[in-house]
Protein backbone atom coordinates (compact mmCIF):
# COMPACT_ATOMS: atom_id res chain seq x y z
CA UNK A 1 0.00 0.00 0.00
CA UNK A 2 1.38 3.40 -0.85
CA UNK A 3 1.91 5.89 1.83
CA UNK A 4 0.74 9.27 1.18
CA UNK A 5 -1.87 11.17 -0.12
CA UNK A 6 -3.61 10.42 -3.98
CA UNK A 7 -4.44 12.67 -6.83
CA UNK A 8 -8.23 11.92 -5.80
CA UNK A 9 -7.89 12.50 -2.30
CA UNK A 10 -5.83 15.79 -2.77
CA UNK A 11 -8.49 16.68 -5.13
CA UNK A 12 -11.08 15.88 -2.48
CA UNK A 13 -9.19 17.76 0.20
CA UNK A 14 -9.51 20.90 -2.10
CA UNK A 15 -12.71 21.22 -3.14
CA UNK A 16 -13.64 20.90 0.81
CA UNK A 17 -11.71 23.34 1.74
CA UNK A 18 -12.39 25.66 -1.23
CA UNK A 19 -16.42 25.48 -0.59
CA UNK A 20 -16.65 24.52 3.09
CA UNK A 21 -14.25 26.75 4.30
CA UNK A 22 -16.18 29.80 3.50
CA UNK A 23 -19.36 28.40 4.37
CA UNK A 24 -18.33 27.31 7.82
CA UNK A 25 -17.27 31.18 8.04
CA UNK A 26 -20.17 32.76 6.86
CA UNK A 27 -21.91 29.96 9.67
CA UNK A 28 -19.76 31.69 12.41
CA UNK A 29 -20.61 34.75 11.25
CA UNK A 30 -24.11 34.94 10.46
CA UNK A 31 -24.97 32.68 13.01
CA UNK A 32 -22.83 31.51 15.92
CA UNK A 33 -21.90 35.30 16.30
CA UNK A 34 -25.14 37.23 16.56
CA UNK A 35 -26.29 34.54 19.38
CA UNK A 36 -23.16 34.51 21.56
CA UNK A 37 -23.24 38.30 21.07
CA UNK A 38 -27.20 38.33 21.78
CA UNK A 39 -26.28 36.24 24.93
CA UNK A 40 -23.82 39.10 25.73
CA UNK A 41 -26.41 41.91 25.55
CA UNK A 42 -28.76 39.77 28.25
CA UNK A 43 -26.47 39.60 30.40
CA UNK A 44 -26.18 43.54 30.39
CA UNK A 45 -28.36 46.63 30.98
CA UNK A 46 -28.03 47.23 27.67
CA UNK A 47 -30.21 49.97 25.30
CA UNK A 48 -29.65 51.89 22.04
CA UNK A 49 -28.40 54.78 23.54
CA UNK A 50 -24.70 54.71 23.32
CA UNK A 51 -23.71 54.69 27.14
CA UNK A 52 -21.87 52.79 29.60
CA UNK A 53 -23.40 49.29 29.88
CA UNK A 54 -22.90 47.90 33.10
CA UNK A 55 -22.75 44.00 33.71
CA UNK A 56 -25.74 42.79 35.65
CA UNK A 57 -25.61 39.02 35.17
CA UNK A 58 -28.67 36.93 35.55
CA UNK A 59 -30.96 40.00 36.36
CA UNK A 60 -32.77 40.20 32.83
CA UNK A 61 -33.87 36.45 33.36
CA UNK A 62 -34.83 37.10 36.95
CA UNK A 63 -37.21 39.70 35.80
CA UNK A 64 -38.68 38.07 33.32
CA UNK A 65 -39.80 35.42 35.34
CA UNK A 66 -41.53 38.08 37.72
CA UNK A 67 -42.58 40.47 34.77
CA UNK A 68 -46.44 40.26 34.69
CA UNK A 69 -46.41 41.33 31.25
CA UNK A 70 -44.00 38.47 30.07
CA UNK A 71 -46.10 35.98 31.92
CA UNK A 72 -49.12 37.11 30.21
CA UNK A 73 -47.53 37.08 26.60
CA UNK A 74 -46.00 33.43 27.39
CA UNK A 75 -49.35 32.18 28.63
CA UNK A 76 -51.07 33.75 25.21
CA UNK A 77 -48.63 32.23 23.62
CA UNK A 78 -49.12 28.77 25.06
CA UNK A 79 -52.78 29.47 24.56
CA UNK A 80 -52.43 29.88 21.06
CA UNK A 81 -50.08 27.35 20.14
CA UNK A 82 -52.51 24.77 22.25
CA UNK A 83 -55.20 26.05 20.33
CA UNK A 84 -53.92 25.92 17.00
CA UNK A 85 -51.71 22.96 16.94
CA UNK A 86 -53.83 19.93 17.79
CA UNK A 87 -57.06 21.49 16.03
CA UNK A 88 -55.09 22.31 12.46
CA UNK A 89 -53.32 18.98 12.45
CA UNK A 90 -56.79 16.93 13.14
CA UNK A 91 -58.50 18.84 10.33
CA UNK A 92 -55.89 18.50 8.03
CA UNK A 93 -55.75 15.13 8.59
CA UNK A 94 -59.68 14.34 7.92
CA UNK A 95 -59.00 16.27 4.89
CA UNK A 96 -56.01 14.15 3.76
CA UNK A 97 -57.92 10.72 4.03
CA UNK A 98 -60.69 12.84 1.49
CA UNK A 99 -58.05 14.19 -0.66
CA UNK A 100 -56.80 10.53 -1.29
CA UNK A 101 -59.70 9.45 -2.47
CA UNK A 102 -59.23 7.55 -5.52
CA UNK A 103 -62.97 8.63 -6.85
CA UNK A 104 -62.94 11.72 -5.57
CA UNK A 105 -64.19 13.88 -8.77
CA UNK A 106 -61.56 16.77 -9.47
CA UNK A 107 -59.16 16.16 -5.93
CA UNK A 108 -56.15 18.06 -8.06
CA UNK A 109 -58.44 21.11 -7.80
CA UNK A 110 -59.30 20.81 -4.64
CA UNK A 111 -55.67 20.27 -3.53
CA UNK A 112 -54.33 23.16 -4.89
CA UNK A 113 -57.51 25.62 -3.64
CA UNK A 114 -56.72 24.35 0.08
CA UNK A 115 -52.77 25.01 -0.49
CA UNK A 116 -53.75 28.45 -2.09
CA UNK A 117 -53.69 30.49 1.50
CA UNK A 118 -50.08 28.40 2.48
CA UNK A 119 -48.35 30.40 -0.09
CA UNK A 120 -50.33 33.82 0.31
CA UNK A 121 -48.42 36.33 2.48
CA UNK A 122 -49.45 36.35 6.07
CA UNK A 123 -49.98 40.16 5.56
CA UNK A 124 -52.75 40.19 3.14
CA UNK A 125 -54.78 37.22 4.94
CA UNK A 126 -54.23 39.56 8.01
CA UNK A 127 -55.84 42.63 6.02
CA UNK A 128 -58.44 40.26 4.28
CA UNK A 129 -59.31 38.69 8.17
CA UNK A 130 -59.51 42.17 9.43
CA UNK A 131 -62.31 42.77 7.16
CA UNK A 132 -63.95 39.54 7.34
CA UNK A 133 -64.28 39.98 11.31
CA UNK A 134 -65.72 43.49 10.84
CA UNK A 135 -68.94 43.38 13.18
CA UNK A 136 -71.24 45.01 11.59
CA UNK A 137 -70.48 44.64 7.74
CA UNK A 138 -67.75 41.79 7.90
CA UNK A 139 -68.88 37.98 6.78
CA UNK A 140 -68.51 36.30 9.46
CA UNK A 141 -71.28 38.27 11.59
CA UNK A 142 -73.34 38.02 8.78
CA UNK A 143 -73.05 34.63 8.62
CA UNK A 144 -73.86 33.90 12.06
CA UNK A 145 -76.69 36.96 12.12
CA UNK A 146 -78.39 34.49 9.28
CA UNK A 147 -78.64 31.80 12.03
CA UNK A 148 -79.86 34.23 14.54
CA UNK A 149 -76.14 34.98 16.34
CA UNK A 150 -75.09 37.90 17.27
CA UNK A 151 -71.44 37.91 16.94
CA UNK A 152 -69.24 39.37 18.87
CA UNK A 153 -66.83 42.73 18.09
CA UNK A 154 -64.00 39.63 17.39
CA UNK A 155 -60.88 42.15 17.64
CA UNK A 156 -61.72 44.56 19.91
CA UNK A 157 -63.20 41.99 22.84
CA UNK A 158 -60.66 40.66 25.05
CA UNK A 159 -62.05 37.24 24.96
CA UNK A 160 -62.70 36.71 21.20
CA UNK A 161 -59.55 38.16 19.80
CA UNK A 162 -56.89 35.73 20.30
CA UNK A 163 -59.81 33.37 19.40
CA UNK A 164 -59.86 35.05 16.15
CA UNK A 165 -56.05 34.88 15.80
CA UNK A 166 -56.26 30.82 15.85
CA UNK A 167 -59.15 30.53 13.56
CA UNK A 168 -56.93 32.54 10.83
CA UNK A 169 -53.83 30.56 11.98
CA UNK A 170 -55.66 27.33 11.45
CA UNK A 171 -57.07 28.04 8.22
CA UNK A 172 -54.24 29.07 6.79
CA UNK A 173 -51.98 26.42 7.77
CA UNK A 174 -54.30 23.59 7.06
CA UNK A 175 -52.80 23.10 3.26
CA UNK A 176 -49.96 22.53 4.21
CA UNK A 177 -50.66 19.94 6.84
CA UNK A 178 -52.74 18.62 4.60
CA UNK A 179 -50.20 17.88 1.87
CA UNK A 180 -47.34 16.20 4.49
CA UNK A 181 -50.43 14.27 5.35
CA UNK A 182 -50.86 13.20 2.44
CA UNK A 183 -47.40 12.40 1.58
CA UNK A 184 -47.69 9.81 4.97
CA UNK A 185 -50.75 8.24 3.42
CA UNK A 186 -49.39 7.33 -0.11
CA UNK A 187 -46.26 5.99 0.97
CA UNK A 188 -47.91 3.26 3.30
CA UNK A 189 -48.04 0.15 1.29
CA UNK A 190 -51.89 -0.80 -0.52
CA UNK A 191 -50.66 -4.72 0.09
CA UNK A 192 -51.79 -4.23 4.18
CA UNK A 193 -55.30 -2.34 3.42
CA UNK A 194 -55.77 -5.09 0.62
CA UNK A 195 -54.62 -7.77 3.33
CA UNK A 196 -57.17 -6.09 6.11
CA UNK A 197 -59.59 -6.00 3.70
CA UNK A 198 -59.41 -9.68 3.24
CA UNK A 199 -59.65 -10.48 6.62
CA UNK A 200 -62.72 -8.22 6.82
CA UNK A 201 -61.75 -5.47 8.83
CA UNK A 202 -63.82 -2.61 9.11
CA UNK A 203 -62.72 1.00 7.75
CA UNK A 204 -62.15 2.12 10.88
CA UNK A 205 -60.27 -0.89 12.20
CA UNK A 206 -58.16 -0.11 8.61
CA UNK A 207 -57.27 3.56 10.42
CA UNK A 208 -56.85 2.93 13.98
CA UNK A 209 -54.53 -0.32 13.09
CA UNK A 210 -52.70 0.66 9.93
CA UNK A 211 -52.83 3.98 9.39
CA UNK A 212 -52.70 5.57 11.93
CA UNK A 213 -49.66 4.19 13.24
CA UNK A 214 -47.56 4.10 9.99
CA UNK A 215 -48.73 8.17 10.16
CA UNK A 216 -46.62 8.38 13.04
CA UNK A 217 -43.28 9.82 11.42
CA UNK A 218 -45.60 12.56 9.42
CA UNK A 219 -47.23 12.97 12.81
CA UNK A 220 -44.19 14.10 14.77
CA UNK A 221 -42.79 16.07 12.25
CA UNK A 222 -46.21 17.83 11.97
CA UNK A 223 -46.20 18.28 15.85
CA UNK A 224 -42.84 19.52 16.20
CA UNK A 225 -42.79 21.97 13.27
CA UNK A 226 -45.97 23.51 13.96
CA UNK A 227 -45.53 23.88 17.84
CA UNK A 228 -42.57 25.59 16.82
CA UNK A 229 -43.38 27.67 14.71
CA UNK A 230 -46.83 28.91 16.78
CA UNK A 231 -44.63 29.58 19.81
CA UNK A 232 -43.35 32.14 17.16
CA UNK A 233 -46.43 33.50 16.23
CA UNK A 234 -45.76 37.20 15.41
CA UNK A 235 -47.55 39.03 12.11
CA UNK A 236 -51.23 38.20 12.61
CA UNK A 237 -51.63 39.03 16.46
CA UNK A 238 -49.02 42.01 15.21
CA UNK A 239 -51.27 43.26 12.19
CA UNK A 240 -54.51 42.56 13.21
CA UNK A 241 -55.20 43.54 16.63
CA UNK A 242 -53.02 46.84 16.28
CA UNK A 243 -54.71 49.89 18.41
CA UNK A 244 -53.34 53.37 17.83
CA UNK A 245 -49.80 52.14 16.68
CA UNK A 246 -49.57 49.77 19.66
CA UNK A 247 -50.29 45.64 19.00
CA UNK A 248 -51.09 43.36 21.44
CA UNK A 249 -54.88 44.08 21.06
CA UNK A 250 -57.11 44.47 23.82
CA UNK A 251 -55.61 44.66 27.32
CA UNK A 252 -52.70 42.61 25.95
CA UNK A 253 -54.95 39.73 24.81
CA UNK A 254 -52.84 39.23 22.00
CA UNK A 255 -49.56 40.06 22.90
CA UNK A 256 -47.51 37.17 21.99
CA UNK A 257 -44.10 36.19 23.08
CA UNK A 258 -42.14 37.48 20.04
CA UNK A 259 -43.70 40.70 19.86
CA UNK A 260 -43.40 41.47 23.69
CA UNK A 261 -39.60 40.32 22.64
CA UNK A 262 -39.78 42.82 19.88
CA UNK A 263 -41.49 45.35 21.89
CA UNK A 264 -39.02 45.38 25.22
CA UNK A 265 -35.82 45.73 22.69
CA UNK A 266 -37.10 48.39 20.32
CA UNK A 267 -40.24 50.19 21.45
CA UNK A 268 -38.86 50.12 25.29
CA UNK A 269 -35.33 50.47 24.10
CA UNK A 270 -34.20 47.92 26.83
CA UNK A 271 -32.19 45.64 24.33
CA UNK A 272 -30.76 43.65 27.81
CA UNK A 273 -34.06 42.72 28.73
CA UNK A 274 -35.17 42.01 25.36
CA UNK A 275 -32.28 39.47 24.64
CA UNK A 276 -32.92 37.48 28.28
CA UNK A 277 -36.35 37.29 26.93
CA UNK A 278 -35.19 35.79 23.72
CA UNK A 279 -33.32 33.08 25.17
CA UNK A 280 -36.47 32.45 27.61
CA UNK A 281 -38.27 31.99 24.88
CA UNK A 282 -35.40 29.57 22.63
CA UNK A 283 -35.35 27.49 26.09
CA UNK A 284 -39.06 27.18 26.21
CA UNK A 285 -38.88 26.01 22.30
CA UNK A 286 -36.29 23.63 22.91
CA UNK A 287 -37.58 21.74 25.93
CA UNK A 288 -40.94 21.42 24.50
CA UNK A 289 -39.45 19.84 21.30
CA UNK A 290 -37.13 17.67 23.16
CA UNK A 291 -40.56 16.15 25.44
CA UNK A 292 -42.22 16.20 21.80
CA UNK A 293 -39.57 14.22 20.44
CA UNK A 294 -39.26 11.73 23.64
CA UNK A 295 -43.60 11.14 23.99
CA UNK A 296 -44.48 10.67 20.41
CA UNK A 297 -41.56 9.42 18.00
CA UNK A 298 -41.27 5.43 18.31
CA UNK A 299 -39.93 2.64 15.86
CA UNK A 300 -41.82 1.26 13.73
CA UNK A 301 -41.65 -0.87 10.45
CA UNK A 302 -43.48 -1.73 7.15
CA UNK A 303 -43.10 -5.46 7.56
Amino acid sequence: MKRGVSRLQLREYLWAYTFLGPAFFFLLVLVVFPILFALWISLHDWSLIPRDFPWIGFANYAEAIEDALTRKSLRNTLVYTIGVVPVGMSLALVLALIMNQDRLPLRTALRTVYFIPVITSWVAVSFVWIWMFEPHYGMVNNVLGFFGIEGPKWLASPTWALPAIMLVAIWKGLGFSMVIFLAGLQSIPREFYEAAQIDGASRWARFQNITFPLLNPTIVFITVTGVIGSLQVFTPAVIMTTRQGEAGGPIDSTRVMVYHIYATAFRYNDLGFGAALAFVLFALILVITLIQLRVTQREFEYG
